[in-house]
């Protein structure tokens, strides 16, 4: 799909045209956008009566599980949650040995990152190693900011209640509201020759021959190892979006990983802006879930319609989404509190030089090569 990336850019400068036929309305646009609406609204309901953490998270799922089609959000939520629970027990399986030992957590982190971004090239279902690969870096990354080990296995665990529920209520959406014709289009698209594994095996065909993909998992691990490292000297933890940023951005193409961190920049700005009108202007007069559902719903809304437009402009919409949520969703209570929204945009900006960087100068993958896109 990198593909798609390079030839998004509008022909002639034309900016305003492009925009205006990629935010042009169509029926199933507008029942994507309804159902991810939809199911954001019911995970703030479900979580904010329960009380269960990671209401980010959550939300946000909903946009990254949700696709074009019934199949598609269904194996994807399936696989979400296959590789969150792998990553999960993982997770739980190094903290014996590397909570309170930074020595051991460091490179602990750097291999699973670095395996995690291999196998997203090398297996036929990519998603499913990036997912565990990032939730077990991501997870020992923050591991020294939880006083307890106790308290490691419960955020571990709500972290895997948070991501199951969000799928199971995606997929379930998707499966009474989608219309049956959505699945045709998916189906019957021409595929890029070259760009597709045969599906009855595990690994590409060129798994372990081709050096672009230790190349390509080299260039995201040290792309986040460095932010990661950068962070913690400085006692920045506020910026991990950084870390966050390096390993979701990355595209085989390094001109496609430049307009894909366009789009996060984009997408970042407009949906912290809508985060810092929201906390400074109607957080202070929220009292009830109600009005919080309004506000999300809104906000979700133009995030959506984004997000569920062609893949030159998609991303865009899952960083509005992201943006917000992480900058809104503080607590179960009204927070006021601006840092959140300076750090996250501070950090995603961080990662998008350091990945920009690493991707240009160190073993660059220009458009020739015809490179797939696993995520």
């Amino acid at each position: 799909m990198s593909a798609t990336y390079l030839e998004a850019r509008p022909i002639d400068s034309d900016w305003v045209g492009w925009l205006r036929h990629e935010l042009a309305p169509t029926r199933a646009r507008e029942i994507r956008t309804a159902i991810v609406v939809g199911g954001v609204v019911l995970c703030v309901i479900i979580s904010m009566a329960l009380q269960v953490p990671e209401l980010a998270v959550t939300a946000y799922m909903v946009f990254f599980i949700s696709k074009p089609s019934k199949r598609l959000t269904t194996i994807t939520g399936l696989g979400g949650v296959i590789g969150v629970t792998i990553a999960i027990v993982i997770t739980l399986v190094l903290y014996k040995f590397t909570y309170g030992h930074p020595e051991l957590r460091i490179p602990g982190m750097t291999i699973a990152l670095f395996l995690g971004m291999w196998l997203s090239r090398i297996l036929v279902i990519g998603p499913i190693g990036f997912i565990i690969g990032f939730v077990v870096a991501y997870s020992q990354s923050i591991g020294e900011q939880i006083p307890s080990p106790e308290l490691v296995v419960r955020g571990a665990l709500w972290v895997w209640v948070a991501i199951s529920y969000a799928a199971a209520i995606t997929v379930v959406l998707h499966l009474l509201f989608l219309p049956d014709s959505a699945d045709e289009a998916p189906e019957h698209r021409p595929k890029p020759k070259g760009s597709e594994p045969d599906g009855h095996h595990l690994f590409v065909p060129d798994a372990f021959t081709n050096p672009a993909h230790v190349h390509f998992a080299l260039k995201v691990t040290f792309a986040a190892m460095f932010c990661y490292i950068v962070y913690q000297a400085i006692d920045w933890s506020g910026i991990h979006t950084a870390f966050i940023t390096c390993t979701f951005i990355a595209l085989e193409s390094t001109e496609a990983t430049l307009y894909k961190g366009t789009l996060r920049i984009v997408g970042c700005v407009i949906g912290g802006a809508l985060a810092l009108f929201t906390i400074v202007f109607l957080m202070p007069h929220m009292e009830t879930i109600a009005s919080l559902v309004v506000v999300v719903a809104g906000a979700s809304a133009i995030a959506g319609w984004v997000a569920t437009g062609s893949e030159r402009i998609s991303y865009a919409g899952l960083q509005i989404a992201f943006a917000f949520f992480y900058s809104v969703f503080q607590g179960f209570a009204p927070d006021t509190d601006l840092d959140n929204v300076r750090d996250r945009v501070v950090g995603i900006l961080f990662g998008l030089i350091v990945t920009g960087l690493v991707f240009h100068y160190i073993w660059p993958e220009w458009s020739e090569r015809g490179e797939r896109h696993v995520r």
